[in-house]
């Protein structure tokens, strides 16, 4: 790239998997583009996620009106918009700085077909290699090192574990939809069956079902959900010898510190590209040849159908196996 000292804003408002993937994004830009200056435009609540990152000059975050965010905006004068988020918000802003962007495929289109006539036209392609696609025109190139995770502090393990559980699992419950998830009984049972020590992550919403399987499960599996802020748990993370995940914002970060992973997916299937990047210790378990499975590119509250076969039907035993292995 012959340009120098470019200003390059990238723009995703959420959610933490989706900010996490964008990482090699971030990462790429500032090692190959000689004096750049980087922003990223996100939402406040997500600040935790990107504010450890060292190769990051500047955050914005969408708190006021998008109006009053796009009138801060211009004064920074940027050369690139870097739209990894491509929805009508972003297309205003864009708009309204009036500035050379480049913008992410969603495949919205192929998604749709995939979820409704179960035609997989998809790219074999994770979406951090679709996120990298848009700023090759730059010169930026993938120098595949993976994800990014940086704690904002280093964190004392003793302080946040009891001795009893210095080496062990993480199982994360958690998932922004029920149909991501599996059931308390299916969790309990694999808790149960877990050897040594068990850490249940989650937000202060998991919390309630996370009490439901420590209570199945036994004393050697701990309720950490709603326990931690989500930079400790980034960090248990980090620590944990496997972990056992839903198809969420944690998975990601546990591919960002390379750890062994076991995701678990119910109605969202990896073709969408959003299994764990480069992890070289993953399995991924789901249940094959559901006619009905993926219902959604997301998730609902309740299984559509009310049988819940993507979950119901997955083999415990095998997660159970390699969780143990």
């Amino acid at each position: 790239m012959k340009d120098k000292n470019l200003k390059i804003l990238i723009i995703r408002f959420s959610s933490i998997g989706d900010i996490v993937l964008t990482s090699p994004v971030i990462r790429c830009l500032k090692d190959q583009l000689e004096g750049l200056e980087l922003h990223y435009l996100t939402k406040k609540s997500y600040e935790t996620v990107l504010a450890g990152n060292p190769h990051i000059d500047k955050i914005h975050y969408l708190e006021k009106s998008l109006s009053d965010c796009i009138t801060e905006l211009k004064k920074e004068k940027f050369d690139y918009v870097i739209d990894l988020h491509h929805n009508l918000r972003t297309l205003w802003i864009k708009t309204k700085l009036g500035i050379r962007s480049r913008s992410f495929d969603k495949l919205n289109r192929k998604k749709w077909l995939l979820v409704n006539f179960k035609m997989n036209v998809l790219p074999p392609v994770h979406i951090v290699d679709r996120y990298l696609q848009t700023v090759e025109f730059l010169g930026v190139k993938n120098d595949s090192k993976g994800l990014d995770y940086f704690l904002l502090k280093q964190y004392d393990l003793t302080e946040l574990l009891p001795a009893s559980h210095q080496r062990f699992i993480a199982v994360v419950i958690g998932a922004q939809h029920a149909t991501k998830r599996l059931p308390v009984d299916k969790l309990a049972e694999l808790c149960r069956n877990i050897k040594g020590s068990v850490v249940l992550l989650g937000g202060p919403e998991d919390k309630e079902r996370a009490e439901e399987i420590t209570n199945a499960a036994g004393i050697h599996v701990l309720n950490g959900c709603g326990r931690f802020k989500l930079d400790e748990s980034a960090f248990l993370i980090s620590k944990a010898e496997k972990v056992v995940t839903h198809d969420t914002g944690l998975m990601h970060i546990a591919a960002a510190f390379n750890k062994p992973i076991i995701s678990v997916w119910g109605n969202t299937v990896p073709e969408f590209g959003m299994y764990p990047y480069k992890a070289d210790h993953s399995q991924m378990i789901q249940v094959n040849g559901l006619s009905c499975r993926p219902c959604s590119k997301i998730g609902f509250n309740t299984c559509p159908k009310g049988h819940f076969k993507c979950m119901n039907l997955i083999n415990l035993n095998q997660i159970i196996k390699e969780s143990n292995a």
